[in-house]
């Protein structure tokens, strides 16, 4: 009780203050982290935490269910269509580059891991997390076209980060077990291949009864919401009885239950707004709390790497990816600089343990991973403010005819109106 006694303490002593630290550089990630940090010093913390690590692992499971789903369920499928749009560059060529890049220099700089080892971990920080750039999303002297390319990026590249990293845990076993294509078919088929059908059959299900209910007025407003918190949950029940992606099945299903329900991102995002917060702090406490444990493992080849993971391996595929849309150096430096590794990375990495795959890279992978979050935590928290100063500085002599400040309306960056 130890634990949970600090965590909530916590979290009412920052709804106090938490307007005074917007005009900070101490934002939530940084708070919420440290202090999970110093409560590690406490023996008692430690002991619960080794307790209930089943319990911490449904939760942060059960968390990113629940991301996966609202993100999916909030983006507009006709902005999928048009790779004109910032957000399908960096979720397509970006992504995909970073992702190799990644596995390149995890290979090179962390020589002990073997091909797919290295792959796994440019998987698990390949995602960036919309809460550690929460202050550059909603900063009025950040081009709207951009704040929005950015916040899309985040939302939709911890589920597509997914069966890349599943795909390549099942690999790397395959190669340490010499299970061949075998143990690959059979990965392909059920973690995928019954995840992405799960996800469509709950998603088109419960979309069409949800738009059913509304239309005969069965459902009042307020429970709607929880008509739809409740399409990922049964993603979760239907996963584990047949061995598919729970994580598969929440994404797909979020863009499923659109095709019947299109309010379905409204009613998500007001669930994960009123509570996603509190799951999103209690994860950074955590990390905070199991951060300690790797401290002394820091050595200078894992944060070489973690720097190349936020500067080198974000950067140039960003670069690449926005190349021909004629935006301003200074804002591709921006949005190659602002990719913060966080939720996602973190829920991923103990989704990858939790398999127990017992591969011989796993303690190098635990640390890299970690000491990149921590990283990214502190660099992209501190330098969040002063950025958006000196980039609005910087872009200030660009017209109102700059790619930077295209109006975003319906039907292009996320098919929402600005």
């Amino acid at each position: 009780m130890v634990l949970m006694a600090a965590f909530i303490l916590l979290m009412f002593l920052y709804s106090l203050i938490a307007r005074r630290l917007e005009r900070t550089v101490l934002t939530a990630p940084i708070l919420f982290t440290a202090v999970g940090a110093f409560m590690a010093s406490f023996p008692e913390t430690l002991h619960e935490l080794a307790l209930d690590q089943k319990d911490v692992l449904l939760v942060a499971e059960l968390g990113l269910v629940m991301t996966l789903f609202t993100d999916a369920s909030r983006v507009s499928l006709r902005m999928l269509k048009s790779y004109t749009s910032l957000p399908v560059r960096l979720l397509s060529t970006g992504m995909l580059l970073t992702i190799a890049l990644g596995a390149l220099c995890a290979k090179g700089v962390l020589s002990t891991l073997s091909w797919w080892e290295a792959c796994i971990v440019a998987a698990i920080l390949a995602p960036t997390d919309a809460g550690l750039g929460q202050v550059i999303v909603n900063s009025p002297l950040v081009p709207q076209r951009i704040r929005q390319a950015l916040n899309v990026e985040a939302g939709l590249n911890d589920g597509l980060s997914v069966p890349f990293l599943m795909f390549f845990i099942a690999l790397a076993v395959a190669r340490e077990e010499s299970a061949g294509s075998a143990m690959l078919a059979h990965f392909l088929i059920r973690q995928l291949g019954y995840g992405a059908l799960i996800g469509l059959g709950i998603g088109l299900t419960g979309g069409w009864l949800l738009a059913l209910a509304r239309r005969k007025e069965w459902m009042t407003e307020p429970v709607a919401q929880l008509g739809v918190v409740a399409l990922p949950l049964a993603c979760v029940l239907a996963s584990d009885a047949t061995g598919a992606s729970m994580f598969i099945a929440a994404f797909v299903a979020g863009l499923a239950t659109q095709v019947g329900f299109s309010e379905v991102g409204r009613h998500s995002v007001e669930f994960t707004e009123e509570w996603g917060q509190l799951f999103n702090f209690f994860v950074f406490f955590l990390f905070g709390l199991i951060v300690t444990r790797f401290w002394a493992q820091f050595s200078f080849v894992i944060i070489a790497y973690s720097v190349l993971s936020l500067t080198v391996i974000r950067m140039i595929p960003v670069a690449i990816a926005l190349a021909g849309t004629g935006l301003s150096r200074p804002t591709v430096l921006f949005m190659g600089w602002f990719g913060p590794r966080g939720l996602a990375s973190i829920v991923l990495a103990l989704v990858y343990l939790e398999g127990e795959t017992g591969l011989p890279g796993e303690p190098t992978i635990k640390v890299a991973v970690v000491a990149t979050v921590l990283l990214s935590i502190m660099a992209h928290g501190l330098s969040a403010l002063h950025g958006i100063n000196r980039y609005a500085a910087a872009i200030a002599p660009l017209g109102d005819s700059a790619p930077e400040h295209q109006v975003v309306g319906p039907n292009r960056e996320s098919g929402q109106e600005a």
